[in-house]
């Protein structure tokens, strides 16, 4: 399977601004110790990858899944072999007491990715779930910065996503806020963080749902209104080294938009993605004849589709990396943009949202609305409207 092809391109995105700065980022990781938290989901992995093949010092890896740890390392041992450096990997909750035992014996690192994140906008279709966001991406983030912090710290890297740039959903805003309290934190530390496209077939979304449902010989479906930009998961783990080894503090990396970069619907991406395999789409008129034809549809070389217009809550018709009042630097390197903010941030909103937060948490039970209105009154331009269905009701 040809994933450029899938997402609309013929060549990858940074391959010259990596290969202009390979020497640099061989040189400072083969010297340094390195922490990747999260180092075990879809960017994860890449940003492992990037930096194992490079010879580190040290690298340990941290996440929750004991399975994709393992799955980590047989990769990288099949793939690259070893390295001389200390190669670990740790599973570990970053905001447990573990993890922080796990640092006091370790020591200092000198760079560290934190990929951990709830990225999907169906984990705000209730609020226990909610709340589980907002401490991963939010509060868990800023605790983890905080323990590692050292004189020896030369950066830490978080990731965030183009859903921060004028969010209408919670996840987006949570990182938004996110990149708010980063900008308090930067005042004493070293930070960066990316926001980048929907990385193509990373586990759970929906290019790697179109995977799941071929392999089960069942019907895919796409909205045919909503558009998208896209990165591999390599291009992803790039993008994130290239920020947290190059990036100045409160720089936000993201993809030029350019002629390899451009929007496309998910229905489309559904279709090459389907075409790629050898078959013919079919467009069915609903949910139901798309399951019930799918068996005689994919004898005759078709597969049953049912493309539809998007009414669940959260979704953004066409995503976009940086907002009107941004600073943007786009000469630096050939592929990558830089936002270049000034550390703008309301220091008492922050402490209110933080407060108001803790207080909804202390008492047990909460509703989603509560949470909105704290966001509201931090993010005074977010315009959230809950339609009351969420992906999840949809196939």
């Amino acid at each position: 399977m040809n994933h450029l092809s899938i997402v609309g391109r013929d060549l990858e995105l940074f391959s010259r601004d990596i290969l202009n700065s390979d020497q640099f980022l061989r040189e400072t990781i083969g010297g340094s110790r390195v922490l990747v938290i999260g180092g075990a989901g879809s960017i994860g992995r890449s940003v492992v990858h990037e930096v194992f093949s490079r010879n580190p010092k040290a690298l340990h890896v941290v996440d929750l899944s004991e399975n994709n740890l393992v799955e980590v390392v047989r990769s990288l041992r099949s793939e690259i072999g070893y390295i001389a450096g200390d190669f670990r990997t740790f599973a570990l909750d970053c905001s447990s007491p573990e993890f922080s035992a796990f640092v006091r014996h370790h020591g200092t690192y000198d760079y560290v990715f934190n990929l951990s994140a709830l990225k999907h906008v169906r984990s705000e279709r209730d609020p226990f779930t909610l709340m589980r966001m907002i401490n991963v991406n939010i509060f868990s983030t800023i605790n983890a910065l905080r323990l590692v912090k050292s004189r020896s710290l030369k950066n830490y890297f978080c990731v965030s996503t183009d859903k921060a740039a004028n969010p209408v959903n919670m996840m987006g805003a949570s990182k938004r806020i996110m990149e708010l309290f980063l900008m308090q934190e930067s005042l004493k530390s070293n930070v960066t963080t990316a926001r980048f496209a929907n990385v193509a077939f990373s586990d759970g979304s929906l290019l790697h749902g179109f995977v799941q449902r071929f392999t089960n010989q069942q019907p895919i479906a796409a909205p045919v209104d909503i558009s998208r930009y896209f990165v591999t998961p390599k291009e992803s783990g790039q993008l994130c080294l290239m920020a947290g080894l190059m990036g100045e503090n409160r720089n936000i990396f993201f993809p030029k938009m350019s002629i390899d970069l451009h929007l496309h619907t998910l229905s489309s991406v559904a279709t090459r993605f389907i075409n790629d395999l050898g078959f013919e789409v079919y467009e069915c008129n609903s949910e139901q004849e798309a399951r019930n034809r799918s068996s005689e549809l994919i004898a005759a070389g078709k597969w049953p589709c049912y493309f539809f217009k998007s009414d669940t809550t959260g979704e953004k018709a066409a995503e976009e990396f940086f907002m009107g009042h941004e600073k943007l630097d786009f000469d630096r390197f050939s592929d990558i943009g830089i936002i270049s903010n000034q550390p703008e941030f309301d220091a008492d909103k922050l402490e209110a949202f933080e407060n108001g937060i803790k207080r909804i948490y202390k008492e047990g039970i909460w509703k989603k609305s509560q949470i909105v209105d704290i966001f509201k009154e931090l993010l005074e331009e977010f315009d959230y409207q809950d339609l009351e269905k969420n992906l999840d009701q949809k196939m």
